[in-house]
């Protein structure tokens, strides 16, 4: 029996694209449709705030202005600082070294 190759390539293709948009998700994406601004505005907040590598970030519930934030952990001279951005205002919330125990 031949197999055609379209057969076989199409749904490795498809499988290849899922895994694609699954890697740009992020922590407490399906609370986005409850925000004012997006996730590249937020880091683009964050990063004025705390300029470095972003190396984790989520969005989130949690007490403190609308009670909706971006929180982003951000890497420069070996300190890792959390930076946490109003989700519907834009203002940063938060702007300190990480503590002991990161969440």
């Amino acid at each position: 029996m031949k197999v055609s190759k379209k057969l076989i390539f199409t749904p490795l293709a498809l499988v290849l694209s899922v895994a694609a948009v699954n890697a740009f998700a992020y922590t407490g994406e399906e609370l986005a449709g409850q925000s004012k601004i997006n996730m590249e505005q937020a880091r683009a907040i964050a990063l004025k705030a705390h300029p470095g590598k972003i190396t984790d970030e989520e969005l989130e519930n949690e007490n403190g202005g609308s009670g909706l934030r971006y929180s982003f952990d951000i890497r420069r001279d070996n300190v890792t600082q959390e930076v946490g951005v109003d989700a519907k205002s834009g203002k940063v919330l938060e702007n300190d070294p990480e503590g002991k125990n990161p969440d």
